[in-house]
């Protein structure tokens, strides 16, 4: 759905984007990690035609970005990090501009608003100006804008921060469910962890470069330590620890080890079995990944 080659952008002496190359599959959840200034946007932004980029290739649906953009356009539904809405208008008005421009008839823009509204939950603020929501109704009209018209290609530019547990489930039910019967694709930017992990394939770019690129699970086995919790267990198991030399900590009594990987973890359950009576084996985590990797920590939403 996606393929990018040899993508550069720079900004005078700043490299946006320095030479960047990956394929998004048709129907994948694409997670696409960075800070903020790593290069995430302006690669969506390019995407999207809002920026022409320095040199390379960008193709959607196989179509090129530098010759078949009207032909791209329809393909396409968008929700940047902030709102392209307009404020004074009503969420219905602001819904029904939008599908126009993508020339649906009023009997598939009903029948798309009526979906839409039923899975979102904003069916009692149509008729409300958008300036009179609040942060998470906004998020979800955003959203709906970018689905009006029943894209292929999903891009979600970090859609879901700052929002309430409920909306941002509201949000990626819809998702999934599109994914699920539509087979549509999603490229997203995120700095919830949980989201990136829920990913069929994860990008990581620092300073304009991609630096890893793989399945969530092949980055946890390649950059993230798995961990053990030991809640009760023998007083004396703690000193075998130490003597070990395994690294750990402890609060409040629970035990905290750290391994390599899951073999270790499972060795270390069975020569002590007879000595724990309450633990918790925890798989290595994204943001784990993501500190290895670029020597940053990904501000903002939980571990994934």
């Amino acid at each position: 759905m996606i393929e990018i080659k040899h993508l550069k952008k720079y900004f005078k002496d700043v490299k946006a984007v320095d030479d960047i190359s990956f394929t998004v599959t048709a129907g994948q959840l694409f997670a696409f990690l960075g800070l903020n200034g790593a290069g995430k946007s302006t690669t969506i932004n390019i995407i999207c035609h809002a920026l022409l980029p320095d040199s390379g290739e960008v193709y959607v649906d196989g179509l090129s970005i530098d010759h078949d953009m009207p032909a791209i356009y329809p393909k396409l539904g968008v929700v940047f990090q902030n709102s392209v809405l307009d404020p004074k208008l009503s969420v219905y008005n602001n819904l029904f501009t939008r599908a126009a421009l993508y020339g649906l008839t009023k009997a598939q823009f009903k029948t798309n608003l009526q979906f839409l509204a039923e899975k979102l939950d904003f069916a009692n603020l149509l008729q409300r100006p958008l300036d009179k929501l609040s942060g998470g109704q906004k998020r979800r009209i955003d959203i709906a804008r970018a689905l009006i018209h029943q894209p292929q290609l999903l891009i979600l530019d970090e859609p879901t921060t700052g929002l309430d547990p409920q909306t941002r489930i509201l949000v990626w039910d819809l998702v999934s469910e599109l994914r699920r019967t539509r087979q549509m694709t999603v490229l997203l930017t995120t700095h919830y962890m949980e989201e990136a992990a829920e990913a069929d394939h994860v990008v990581i770019i620092d300073n304009g470069r991609i630096v890893a690129s793989d399945t969530p699970n092949n980055l946890k086995n390649q950059y993230a330590n798995d961990f053990i919790k030991l809640y009760d267990y023998d007083a004396g198991l703690l000193k075998e620890i130490t003597k070990a030399k395994l690294t750990h900590t402890v609060d409040k009594g629970v035990v905290t080890i750290t391994f390599d990987d899951m073999t270790q973890v499972k060795q270390f359950l069975v020569t002590h079995a007879n000595q724990i009576r309450d633990f918790e084996a925890i798989k290595g985590r994204m943001d784990n990944v993501f500190l290895n990797v670029t020597g940053k920590q990904l501000q903002g939403g939980s571990n994934g």
